[in-house]
């Protein structure tokens, strides 16, 4: 099979494909029959310098790609796989693998490295390759090794720090692995080559010099060679040294103090003068230490009066030179930036930084800023006009309200006339500008608008005349009135305020939304986005009539799409896209309509051709649109109650398909919510569904392919089916209990170092306090002994969670309310669990303290649930 494998990879990139299919298959049938000998023969054809390039370049991508997965179920299957070859045959590859970073030919090497370092990943966690680093090493230390051995060895040290945690190397070998790497960066003894994988490599390996940037001596000589590295000859390498400054910004901030005056030479010099690729690595330095010092802020104020982490207010120290050389970066636009949103520039990248060092520093930062602004407003050309509405607009979040209200009042005007400016750049970032005033400083409902009544027939009128302009500016312009219409949310008498106007303005949104001159732009969903919510913040009262009209116009352009014809998966896609932000308005007007006695009629009436029209769209068969579509049904459920028990025959079928839709979990995760709004619904009349959904439910909780977000919800999905169907659930629990306190089992072992998984045990505890709740109440008032074998756990379990002061508001009310239902259910059979666990006196008391009067209130309920049992 070796000698066959190089016509293998060779045909499997024929350009016949016939050839090619056969090739794969060949291919796939070797990697499935004999996975050893696969990965054996493609090291073999890697490291062999007599076989052709294509052959070799294809053997390396398909060896990576059996050693590592974006897949977790597939991943963990890949690294089964490779841990259960023999030992023998693993030397062997890794041998030649470590021989082929010295090959000739470049991207054998640097293949080599990226597959020794996906091999490190499986291996070096398991300490199974403690040689690695030290043969790495050796290379390094050959006094005349070829360079090109050591720019592969530097390049897989590199990939090797990316993909372990700094917690697989001792410290010895992370010292080695940086005196190598820094020695790499040293321009007298190396080629650029060289030097740019050394530079590379220390990025990837910053987040393991913990201890060395603790020891000052150390630290200097690694600033030292990083700042030298930022001054190369050669631009890649420099911006890679930037790289490696920003990452110190953030890992390192506390010890930067002595560096700060270098550093500010440094990037002043690259942004001023460097290529742009090294200048936006100088910004982005900046946008590091103000990420720092907002968040050191934030944790200041949180733990008022504890001393925290160090905040040496480099930004504040260094304002009245860095605010100026940002605003230089703004006039350094591109002739096409507006109309692509995924361009970044030096003056994208400038003003997001002007942003970040307004919040770091607030009031501050206005005297630096306006002077520029009235300077450059008025010029004549348009760059100069842009970079001035381009830094007003950076600065709104930050300083005061005090301190903007007065500019803003005073600017408002001349920015609705920059409106007609003859420059498309500059209307683009004047309604950019406009939303984010309406976003940041128009909340009626605390007393503080820049908008009153005088004035906004004025900007209402601007902003529907600006919305058919060029499809770029008409996205913004979407945005400034969907912050204009939330800030009149729950905003007592002032909501009535946009009320007059909402007829235009859903029908400009509308004609937006129909506009084809968009091409791939976002304009159609930023139209239906803003029509949402317009929609969601208006005062009921006063426009349930027109919100009625919009809905069969909605109805029947959702209808539409039903029909459209389908040639290519290009028109699927289409079809997909308009039919969710089709359902996403009927999901709001529904939810709107519905929240009122009075207006419910309209979706009670047009609830059939609402369901059969959500029918059409589900056979259509788009995995987007199941997502929109089942969100519109829930709220479809709430509205409609008991009568949705009629559509239930014929929706059956397709809300078991999203319980089963594993590949796009969000669907599944949805679908579960669904489950949950119909069993509020339909009470018992869900039962004959039942079997099928919580065997569907069940298997995803048991399913190691399924995303583990959509876990929670689910077990949430019992609490709701079990208050829905009451004594019914009993044949279910066998197979319930056992789920939520394997569940359970799982959070209590839970690292609590990773935020990550600290956030989704808090939603697992969570929702399985929420099941336990769900099953109790259902159980209440039928058979409530069925729960007594389970009263234990739970408690131990609640008293696990009481103890963890790591746990979220939302995790607490849940223990604690299911507590009560406990209590409330069982009565006296629980006296002597209670009796053998004080540690709820403590844990009401706690809550009873606390300033959330939802939690005092749910406490106190609890409390009085416990008494009489204990009393009984």
């Amino acid at each position: 099979m070796a000698m066959e494998i190089t016509q293998f990879l060779l045909s499997a990139q024929s350009a016949d494909s016939k050839v090619r299919t056969e090739a794969e298959g060949n291919l796939r049938q070797f990697q499935e029959q004999n996975p050893p000998a696969f990965l054996l023969s493609l090291s073999a054809e890697l490291s062999n310098n007599e076989k052709p390039t294509e052959s070799r370049r294809l053997a390396g991508i398909v060896l990576k790609n059996s050693l590592d997965a974006k897949d977790a179920a597939r991943k963990e299957h890949l690294v089964q796989q490779w841990m259960a070859v023999d030992i023998a045959i693993k030397s062997q590859i890794k041998d030649m693998l470590l021989k082929t970073l010295g090959s000739s030919v470049p991207e054998a090497r640097h293949t080599s490295a990226q597959v020794i370092a996906k091999i490190a990943a499986i291996e070096i966690p398991r300490k199974a390759w403690p040689e690695l680093i030290g043969s790495l090493l050796i290379n390094m230390t050959q006094q005349d090794g070829p360079a090109a051995l050591k720019q592969s060895t530097l390049e897989s040290l590199g990939y090797v720090c990316e993909e372990i945690s700094h917690e697989d190397l001792g410290q010895d070998e992370v010292n080695s692995v940086l005196t190598a790497v820094v020695q790499g960066m040293n321009l007298a003894e190396h080629s650029p080559e060289v030097r740019l994988a050394a530079t590379r490599a220390l990025h990837n390996a910053l987040d393991f010099a913990q201890t060395n940037f603790e020891n000052e001596m150390e630290r200097n000589y690694i600033m030292k060679v990083v700042c030298e590295t930022a001054m190369s000859k050669e631009a890649e390498i420099r911006q890679v040294a930037f790289e490696c400054l920003v990452s110190i910004a953030s890992t390192y901030y506390e010890v930067l103090e002595p560096y700060m005056q270098t550093l500010f030479e440094l990037t002043s010099n690259a942004v001023k003068g460097d290529e742009e690729s090294v200048a936006l690595q100088a910004i982005e330095f900046w946008s590091s230490i103000c990420d720092e010092e907002i968040e050191l802020q934030e944790y200041e104020i949180a733990e008022s009066g504890d001393s925290g982490p160090p905040h040496s207010r480099f930004i504040e120290k260094a304002l009245s030179s860095l605010v100026p050389m940002l605003l230089e970066t703004l006039l350094k636009q591109e002739e096409d930036q507006d109309q692509d949103d995924s361009i970044w520039n030096l003056s994208m990248a400038g003003g997001t930084c002007l942003g970040l060092v307004a919040r770091t520093v607030g009031d501050a930062i206005v005297p630096l800023v306006m002077p520029f602004v009235e300077a450059n407003i008025l010029k004549m050309d348009w760059r100069c006009r842009e970079a001035a509405t381009y830094a007003f607009g950076s600065i709104l979040e930050g300083p005061t309200v005090e301190k903007l209200s007065p500019l803003v009042h005073a600017g408002l005007e001349f920015l609705l006339n920059a409106m007609k400016d003859e420059n498309s750049h500059v209307k683009d970032t004047t309604a950019w500008t406009l939303s984010r005033i309406f976003e940041l400083l128009h909340t009626p409902a605390t007393g503080f608008s820049v908008i009153s009544p005088a004035n906004l027939q004025r900007v209402v009128g601007v902003l529907l005349e600006s919305i058919k302009d060029t499809p770029n500016v008409a996205e913004k312009v979407c945005g400034a009135i969907y912050y204009l219409a939330q800030g009149y949310e729950d905003a007592g008498t002032s909501s009535s305020l946009l009320s007059p106007y909402l007829p235009d303005i859903i029908t400009c949104l509308m004609t937006t939304a129909d506009r084809t001159d968009g091409g791939d732009s976002k304009l159609r969903s930023s139209a239906y986005e803003t029509l949402n919510e317009v929609v969601r913040c208006s005062n009921i009262t006063e426009t349930s009539h027109i919100i009625a009209q919009l809905l069969p116009v909605i109805m029947n352009k959702l209808g539409q799409t039903v029909d459209i014809q389908i040639v290519s998966s290009d028109d699927r896609e289409k079809q997909g896209d308009l039919q969710a932000l089709l359902c996403g308005v009927l999901q709001v007007i529904i939810q709107k309509l519905s929240s009122t006695d009075d207006t419910k009629r309209v979706i009670l009436q047009a609830a059939d051709q609402i369901m059969i029209l959500f029918l059409k769209v589900f056979a259509c068969r788009s995995s987007t649109v199941h997502e929109e579509a089942m969100l519109a049904i829930g709220a479809l459920a709430y509205a409609t109650g008991l009568e949705f028990g009629k559509y239930m025959p014929e929706f059956h079928k397709y809300l078991e398909m999203g319980l089963q839709n594993f590949e796009e979990y969000q669907v599944c995760a949805i679908s579960v919510g669904v489950v949950g709004d119909i069993c509020r619904a339909l009470d018992d009349k869900v039962l004959p569904y039942c079997d099928n959904i919580m065997s569907h439910l069940l298997k995803d909780l048991s399913s190691g392919e399924l995303h583990r977000s959509v876990k929670p919800p689910i077990f949430s999905c019992f609490g709701d089916i079990a208050l829905a169907i009451g004594q019914h659930f009993e044949k279910y629990l066998s197979y319930a209990i056992p789920m939520m306190q394997g569940a359970a089992e799982i959070c209590a072992q839970m690292d609590t170092n990773d935020e990550e998984m600290m956030d989704y045990g808090n939603q697992l505890r969570r929702s399985i306090f929420e099941a336990y709740s769900g099953i109790l109440q259902g159980f209440k008032n039928s058979k409530p002994e069925l729960m007594l074998p389970h009263a234990a756990h739970l408690l131990k379990f609640i008293e696990l969670v009481f103890r963890d002061r790591q746990r979220e508001e939302s995790v607490t009310k849940a223990a604690v309310a299911v507590m009560g239902d406990l209590a409330d259910t069982l009565g006296p059979n629980i006296k002597i669990l209670l009796k053998d666990r004080a540690f709820y006196a403590e844990f009401l008391g706690e809550c009873l303290e606390s300033d959330d009067e939802q939690l005092k209130e749910t406490a106190t309920w609890t409390q009085g649930m416990i008494g009489r049992v204990l009393v009984s």
